[in-house]
């Protein structure tokens, strides 16, 4: 298991995947896609990562927007293995 990235270092880890955010301990993004069945076959692919990963997200759906929110509650915080879902969620984008 991945142990708590210190506040101070988590600047340098978000160059890795620069579309997230840092809030209330948690790596978040939003995406948003064109209608619902867009955002539902996202919300599949990320749980396809996720099982693979057994490292889950919260996931928060509107319709059409998806907001994930990454954080390694065991550890109270933002491990390695958030920065690497994140980077792993990202390439279901590109």
């Amino acid at each position: 298991m991945s142990d708590r990235i210190p506040k101070s270092e988590i600047e340098t880890h978000l160059k890795r995947i620069p579309e997230w955010e840092v809030e209330n301990d948690a790596l978040e993004r939003a995406f948003e896609f064109d209608d619902f069945t867009q955002a539902m076959d996202f919300v599949n692919g990320v749980a396809e990562i996720a099982e693979e990963a057994e490292h889950h997200p919260d996931i928060d759906i509107r319709w059409n927007k998806v907001r994930l929110m990454l954080s390694t509650h065991s550890q109270g915080g933002i491990t390695e293995n958030d920065f690497s879902l994140a980077e792993r969620i990202d390439m279901l984008t590109d």
